[in-house]
């Protein structure tokens, strides 16, 4: 058996949870057969069973487009390139909108079965509008053919699979729930403190972490407008980078600043950080906080349920799924408009919400090495890649044998 991946993003070009499922899920079927994987860059490398190759992203011909819709372009453009070359797979497998189109090319050009792993969906993201535009038509056009087109649709969680349903027209026995992993063996508590020395954390005083990209997506605002009633003592440690716009990015810089001005254990870590680090600060931190208000699933909260570490996250999404409320962390309850964009009906409770959380951890020493103990047991039972390999294996075999 031979899969194909298509991806926007695969190392060392990797900023959000969906590449990160790529790059372990790839390693992991590497494993058990051939791995071929087409993503956007310059990588080009064999390592076993496993071959990457990348395709320009940029291209000059587009220099002159509107902004907002280079991104669409662009990826059109790779997808094609993705698909020039010889095809030899029993599988393609696309992951995000930018790679699908090379999914639907694939499938129509060489007949090849076609697998769309949902990690997040255009319909329940409409304020991607201010990052691409007109664009934002293209992608969810892209998204509805080649999920509506596809042999089989992975669901990242069990609501992620209601929402597909709700949203595009397909047959409920093509989707499959399948959830994210995570490496047991690379997350695991520290000991390591010079991250936090580097970024001027206080070992002597506890800290809640976020770590993901500034959109509207990830909630980040409304954590930011929640510091102003978490405890005084506890630093506050934004590992926040990779604004989808220049306008969220704007938003970021003014609040924190604001907030700045009433206490200064604000850390603002402006940067995508290599997985060390990272690690070194889920490790360390006495909370981490997941405010987002939309979330298929949620990789970032097993990372540091992996690491020890008690999760305050809004009950949204695949989320709900992952964090066991009152076990291995706290569910925030978000009321949201009945509709897309599903943003909150009061931010200010949903930020006093999320601040009481945080205390209500960090201040029972107890509870908080409960959380972190059951947390870490949660990913072991639960979230093991080579299991959840094992499942995609079985999904492809079942759709050769039915080809």
């Amino acid at each position: 058996m031979k899969v194909l991946f298509y991806t926007k993003e695969f190392p060392p070009y990797v900023y959000g949870g969906a590449g990160v499922v790529v790059e372990y899920l790839a390693s992991e079927l590497a494993k058990l057969m051939e791995i071929d994987v087409k993503c956007f860059g310059d990588q080009d490398e064999k390592n076993g069973n496993l071959t990457v190759k990348g395709f320009p992203y940029e291209d000059p011909s587009f220099d002159n487009s509107d902004d907002k819709l280079k991104a669409v372009l662009n990826s059109l453009n790779t997808c094609i390139q993705m698909n020039a070359d010889n095809m030899d797979s029993d599988i393609v497998h696309c992951h995000t909108w930018y790679a699908q189109f090379s999914g639907i090319l694939a499938k129509l050009c060489y007949g090849v079965p076609l697998v769309i792993t949902t990690h997040s969906l255009e319909p329940l993201r409409p304020w991607k509008r201010e990052q691409l535009g007109r664009g934002y038509d293209a992608s969810s056009w892209v998204e509805k053919t080649a999920i509506e087109m596809a042999d089989a649709v992975i669901a990242v969680s069990k609501e992620t699979k209601e929402d597909v349903l709700k949203y595009f027209n397909i047959d409920k026995d093509k989707i499959k729930v399948i959830y994210n992993g995570i490496n047991l063996n690379e997350y695991v508590v520290t000991s390591e403190t010079t991250t936090l020395d580097k970024y001027g954390i206080d070992k002597t005083k506890p800290f809640v972490l976020f770590v993901g990209r500034i959109t509207r997506q990830k909630g980040i605002i409304h954590l930011v407008n929640a510091i102003k009633y978490i405890d005084q003592d506890t630093q506050i440690v934004l590992c926040a980078g990779a604004p989808d716009t220049q306008e969220i990015g704007k938003e970021m810089e003014d609040s924190v600043v604001e907030v700045k001005k009433t206490r200064n254990n604000v850390i603002w870590i402006d940067k995508m950080l290599p997985k060390k680090e990272v690690i070194a600060l889920y490790s360390h931190a006495d909370v981490f906080c997941c405010p987002s208000i939309y979330e298929p699933f949620g990789i970032i909260n097993i990372e540091a349920m992996a690491c020890e570490t008690a999760v305050v996250a809004s009950a949204v999404g695949g989320i709900k799924e992952v964090v066991v409320d009152g076990v291995t962390g706290i569910l925030v309850p978000l009321e949201q408009q009945n509709e897309a964009p599903f943003e909150a009906v009061d931010p200010d409770k949903f930020s006093r919400d999320l601040a009481n959380g945080v205390n209500k951890v960090i201040n029972n020493k107890e509870l908080k090495e409960t959380m972190a103990r059951n947390g870490r047991k949660r990913v072991e039972d639960t979230f093991d890649w080579n299991a959840i390999a094992k499942q995609h294996k079985e999904l492809y075999k079942s759709l050769i044998e039915r080809q």
